[in-house]
């Protein structure tokens, strides 16, 4: 009996400290130091929250940039985070892709398979990127263009104000986030419904 009480008090100790000690300060100090981030990196509109920065949003509307494609069921399911683990010599891998040039295609007039950039028919490794490429962007304005009444220029000059560089100066290449993008894309058609 000697050995069990000490026992007992580590392991609740241990608990208290690393299962509800250490989690307690930490969120406080990300509260001070880091709000935004913290609380989610919520974007709301008119006050409403309606999506997160970090996290990408499933868009098919012929009026809103296109992501890149998920991996996840259903398409951007956070709670479903994963790649899709199909190799490149998997047949399904190779009919996503088909299906995925296919409707670009269909949505895009002209557009050539060769001008498709990689990120609009390959998933992201989590399923929920929330970014595309400069080139993915601007190869879906004739779309966006078309269904909204908006004109290419200023579509151009809403992707040019959006665009983000490589991580931290020099880890990949300039990229945009597609939720802000279509933000900016709904605030242009409605401006009353952002205020």
């Amino acid at each position: 009996m000697k050995w069990l009480r000490p026992i007992i008090g580590v392991t609740l100790g241990t608990w208290l400290l690393v299962g509800l000690g250490y989690p307690l300060v930490m969120t406080g100090i990300s509260q001070i130091l880091f709000p935004y981030q913290a609380n989610g990196s919520q974007i709301k509109v008119a006050g409403k929250v309606v999506a997160s920065a970090h996290v990408g949003q499933y868009f098919d509307q012929p009026q809103y940039f296109w992501g890149r494609p998920s991996a996840t069921t259903p398409p951007y399911n956070p709670s479903a985070s994963s790649p899709s683990n199909l190799g490149p010599t998997n047949k399904l891998l190779m009919e996503h892709i088909k299906s995925r040039i296919a409707t670009l295609k269909h949505s895009i007039h002209g557009l050539k398979v060769s001008k498709i950039p990689i990120s609009l028919v390959e998933s992201s490794g989590s399923g929920l990127d929330p970014d595309i490429t400069v080139r993915s962007a601007l190869i879906q304005i004739p779309r966006v263009a078309k269904a909204t009444g908006l004109s290419p220029e200023f579509l151009t000059r809403l992707v040019d104000q959006h665009v983000s560089g490589p991580q931290f100066g020099i880890f990949g290449t300039a990229r945009l986030n597609v939720v802000q993008l279509n933000l900016a894309v709904f605030q242009a058609l409605h401006p009353h419904k952002t205020s």
